[in-house]
């Protein structure tokens, strides 16, 4: 495993991060989700073993399982390694609603502290009328002079311009930001500059989405499309050109079977790294492919669930096959077995209630895409 300088926190980062997102789930006899721990724990384990020294989760992630099952998977080794999560500032309304989040958190990892705490998914609204307001930042402080965090950090959906506004103001109340977990990827460049920004402030960068939410996982002929040379699959280009930016630290890999486990092992092991010409001219490349761009869903499924029970993402996603990687067959395939097979919820079930665009951190407008999508999914 490779390791780089976590920014000015001192440590040293595997360039693999493990995003406990998508660990693997079943449900019990009572019809609740429960995480299958007898898969989740070696496939952490095993991630441990082979260098990965950053585990990430969130309080929501799994139906609310997620940090349990971290916490008891590295409880051998927990010294060994980083482990970061998230508050949800929706829970906090006063100050001491910090510490109590945090507590909640500390006690379901059944750990004394946490090294990477994050404001979670906030953007300029939420750091000016919740984090300022309501003065969590200064709670931060005090947790971390108490060792209860190590680090106090934050996650970023917003427009890139506020990511120097909440990196400033922080370090205007000499509490600063020390990381920040951001979208990045070779369809998503758009914190680009601010990734820059924020390293030359000394924070240590975190990409989330390295394969665009799976959309650069499918088997392609992409690298020979853009570079003319011999083929190289898909989801290796993509965490070849996340980690080519120098001013990023770790690519965060959502990991849901073992088999994801030891190939992403391996790309954080890489001893072929793209050079620097190669890593600009794929860049250079992928920006005039504007296909790429016509619907650009990251499978985050903060939409869901939909009121009226459609899967947003599940349609994204076929229609990416469709139209990105001209996976023509298989999409018209996924399309009749979802809508025939199956028998889901699609657009003519929509209730035009916006939940799925109020909770978008992409700002799509769902709905329009969603019709769009599926006239054109019904026609192919």
């Amino acid at each position: 495993m490779k390791y780089r300088k976590f920014g000015n926190t001192g440590i040293e980062i595997s360039q693999l991060g493990f995003g406990c997102m998508r660990l693997p789930e079943y449900k019990d006899e009572n019809d609740k989700w429960q995480i299958d721990e007898e898969k989740a724990i070696p496939m952490i384990v095993k991630a441990y073993e082979n260098g990965v020294n950053y585990f990430d989760t969130a309080p929501l992630y799994c139906n609310k399982n997620s940090e349990i099952t971290v916490g008891k998977a590295v409880k051998p080794f927990r010294d060994k390694i980083y482990l970061s999560t998230k508050i949800d500032l929706g829970q906090v309304k006063a100050p001491e609603d910090y510490r109590r989040c945090l507590e909640t958190s500390l006690k379901k990892m059944d750990t004394d502290y946490i090294d990477f705490y994050h404001f979670w998914g906030i953007n300029k609204s939420c750091f000016d009328d919740c984090i300022m307001k309501h003065d969590p930042l200064n709670e931060a402080r005090k947790c971390k002079e108490e060792g209860l965090i190590r680090h106090i950090s934050f996650s970023f959906h917003d427009d890139p311009s506020s990511i120097r506004h909440i990196i400033d103001k922080s370090e205007e109340r000499g509490i600063p930001m020390e990381s920040m977990l951001v979208q990045y990827n070779l369809l998503d460049r758009a914190n680009e500059e601010m990734m820059a920004y924020a390293a030359s402030k000394g924070l240590g960068i975190v990409a989330m989405g390295p394969v665009g939410g799976g959309r650069l996982a499918a088997p392609t002929e992409l690298y020979t499309k853009l570079t003319g040379k011999p083929s190289m699959a898909t989801y290796e280009l993509a965490f070849k050109f996340v980690l080519g930016n120098p001013d990023l630290c770790c690519a965060l890999s959502g990991m849901a079977t073992m088999d994801m486990v030891e190939k992403n092992l391996l790309l954080g092991d890489d001893d072929n790294p793209l050079t620097e010409a190669e890593w600009k001219d794929i860049g250079t490349a992928i920006e005039n492919l504007r296909k790429f761009s016509d619907l650009y869903c990251t499978g985050c499924r903060y939409c869901q669930p939909c009121p009226a029970g459609i899967d947003i993402p599940k349609i994204f996603s076929i229609y990416t096959n469709y139209n990105v990687y001209g996976l023509t067959d298989h999409a018209r395939w996924e399309f009749k077995h979802y809508t025939q097979d199956e028998n889901k919820p699609t657009f003519k079930d929509c209730r035009n209630c916006g939940f799925c665009e109020s909770k978008c951190p992409q700002r799509l407008k769902i709905r329009d895409e969603l019709k769009r999508v599926e006239e054109i999914l019904s026609k192919i």
